[in-house]
């Protein structure tokens, strides 16, 4: 497995990678999540190409970026072990240089949910993606189904400004007890941890409605966030699962989603529903 942190050496050994190409974007702190799109990845292309760089454009000046979980070097030992043929990992000046001034905006996608909640951050998310996919040009591109509203923005980005990736969304992968993995479940202590579940819980209870009024489902959701008393609700959320309107009735596929804090980390998780 090759590591590569600047952009013109990893052009240049692109040049000589087999193709079909597939990359993993990920900001490092590895999970099964992560494993998860990177074992598809490498199931299905000739060259596995797996990203790790904490997106400094995509944290609000009061979020947790200084904080955020990194684990560089067991990383690249679990990636290195599933198969991986390069890992990019430029630093923050490689792929923000001095004078840098340019932002992405894919518009009304990214207006609601987690684009009102945290203000900037998808224009952080759609301008390093961009930059990834014109940098590494893969023919598939990786990314989890638990960042829904994120899958729409990539997709929508990808398509507008003709990037040529396939945007392959992957399951989101939880733990026994229901709860999405996710690097941030590091903050949690036990007793945290136990009331992180309520978010599963609430999005089984909007499943088991099986539709009818969206409001009778939003209340039911907050019924059971509620009932935790260590679950603080920034938002719940049915909405169509294309446009991400939000919904008077569930008549059709919808995502049910929502962004909770327990105790002082911030958790987002959503669902499918019919």
């Amino acid at each position: 497995m090759k590591t590569i942190d600047r952009i013109d050496a990893f052009r240049a050994e692109s040049a000589r990678m087999a193709r079909p190409l597939g990359l993993v974007p990920t900001m490092g702190a590895l999970h099964e999540g992560h494993m998860s799109l990177v074992r598809r990845a490498r199931e299905e292309n000739a060259t596995a190409v797996v990203s790790i760089f904490v997106n400094p454009a995509q944290f609000g000046p009061d979020e947790d970026f200084a904080a955020y979980p990194r684990d560089v070097d067991a990383d690249l030992v679990r990636l290195d072990e599933a198969g991986v043929d390069v890992v990019f990992a430029p630093p923050a000046e490689e792929m923000y240089p001095e004078g840098f001034d340019t932002q992405v905006d894919v518009g009304r996608i990214a207006e609601g949910l987690e684009g009102a909640a945290r203000p900037g951050h998808f224009r952080g998310v759609a301008t390093v993606v961009c930059k990834l996919l014109s940098i590494v040009r893969p023919d598939r591109a990786y990314f989890g189904s638990k960042d829904a509203q994120q899958g729409l923005v990539v997709r929508r980005l990808n398509a507008d400004l003709d990037l040529g990736a396939e945007i392959v969304t992957c399951p989101t992968v939880r733990e026994p007890d229901g709860l999405a993995l996710s690097s941030r479940n590091a903050y949690l202590d036990a007793d945290e941890r136990r009331a992180a579940t309520a978010l599963y819980r609430a999005l089984t209870t909007a499943r088991s409605m099986g539709g009818g009024p969206a409001e009778a489902v939003r209340g039911a959701m907050l019924d059971v966030l509620r009932a935790e008393p260590l679950a603080s609700v920034e938002y719940v959320s049915v909405a169509d699962a294309d446009t991400l309107e939000e919904l008077d009735v569930v008549d059709g596929p919808a995502l049910v989603s929502l962004a909770v804090r327990i105790g002082s980390t911030r958790l987002i998780d959503n669902m499918v529903i019919e």
